[in-house]
């Protein structure tokens, strides 16, 4: 009788166990719901979902950013001959006290082999390796004097070049690679320079014919070695405060946009005829990327009063309108003192009284009352 009380208490336990068991397990995956004689599958380890919702918002690395509403690539030209805004980028022509320019910044950490140069395609650049460019390509294209420096080797190529034969005062020009995006998160459009190319202008004394672009620069690559140069960018201040990174992510720089990343990679020049059409494409680009933001936004009082007065001010006369004005104006009134002097002649003519006649009647009866008198 004891073995069948304690058999029943082990197996009252047991089931208890089983329900707590069961109870425990439905907490647990409580928010999971299954159909009826439906067994829940177990996948293993499982994330909260505060997780998962991190996971799902995580950035696609092959779709564009979703915050980015809008993005423009456009290709401009920096003169360094004819823009004062862009001396910082040529002089100091030679070294002075360490002080190197950008080109001879480029030159040298091609030539010890530090960062890649990649091939000019005339707008389709590809920053790959297939498309990298041999130092020993560069020297023997434009005939720069090189010698093959202490430890270089196939798989890395080391030259030495003399100060004096490095050409800088033949690059006048860059290129650069603009991408213009708006960023809805900060509400703003921001400018970032991608690559930069040196430009050789030949002149009466060169070998080389027109402009001859060298090679393109990823300003990634470029950035940690232009935040070492300092430079001073006018001359009102000689201290030099800011770098050639600050230079170029503050926008210091002043060019002309010569082409905009399109299905048919043309330029401007290939689509627009005379400097003066080009020119105005040109600016007609860059006025529609600085104004881009301006037409989101709902305008506020203030900003539609000063819009009504720029409009006012534009409708002002000129002087040349002014001066046309008084002119007309003498006119009309010349014309309307003629026509009125005319009319004042007609109105005395009419006006004036004929001489009186001498009544023959009259004078004869005087003569006859006299007579009698």
């Amino acid at each position: 009788m004891k073995k069948y009380i304690i058999s029943g208490l082990l197996a009252l336990a047991a089931l208890g166990a089983a329900a707590q068991e069961s109870s425990s397990s439905a907490v647990m995956t409580r928010g999971t719901r299954t159909r009826p004689g439906q067994a829940a599958q177990q996948t293993g380890p499982t994330v909260s979902a505060r997780l998962q919702q991190q996971l799902d918002d995580a950035p696609d690395p092959n779709r564009p950013d979703a915050s980015v509403k809008f993005m423009k690539v456009v290709y401009r030209e920096l003169d360094l001959a004819k823009e004062d805004k862009n001396a910082p980028l040529y002089f100091p022509e030679d070294l002075v006290d360490g002080q190197e320019n950008l080109f001879r910044i480029m030159f040298r950490l091609l030539a010890e082999n530090k960062i890649p140069a990649y091939e000019f395609l005339d707008g389709r650049e590809e920053f790959t390796d297939a498309r990298r460019v041999k130092m020993a390509d560069i020297i023997r294209k434009f005939y720069i004097t090189a010698r093959p420096a202490k430890g270089s080797s196939e798989k890395n190529p080391l030259w030495e070049i003399d100060p004096i034969d490095v050409p800088t005062n033949e690059v006048l020009k860059y290129y650069i690679i603009e991408r213009w995006v708006f960023d809805n998160r900060s509400n703003s459009m921001k400018t970032i320079v991608e690559a930069i190319c040196p430009v050789v202008v030949a002149d009466e004394s060169s070998s080389i014919s027109g402009n001859s672009p060298m090679f393109w620069m990823k300003m990634s690559d470029l950035k940690p070695y232009l935040r070492q140069q300092y430079i001073f960018v006018n001359d009102d201040n000689n201290l030099a405060q800011h770098t050639y990174d600050d230079f170029f992510t503050m926008n210091m720089y002043k060019g002309d946009i010569y082409k905009t990343r399109n299905l048919r990679n043309r330029t401007l020049a290939q689509m627009f005829d005379g400097e003066e059409e080009i020119k105005q494409a040109s600016d007609s680009i860059q006025n529609r990327l600085e104004h881009y933001a301006d037409n989101l936004w709902v305008p506020s009082r203030e900003e539609l009063r000063a819009r009504r007065e720029a409009a006012d001010s534009l409708t002002v006369d000129t002087p040349k309108e002014v001066k046309e004005k008084k002119t007309s104006t003498r006119a009309s009134r010349s014309e309307r003192a003629s026509r009125s002097e005319k009319a004042s002649t007609r109105t005395k003519v009419k006006r004036e009284k004929a001489p009186k006649q001498s009544n023959p009647s009259s004078s004869a009866t005087r003569s006859v009352r006299n007579r009698r008198k």
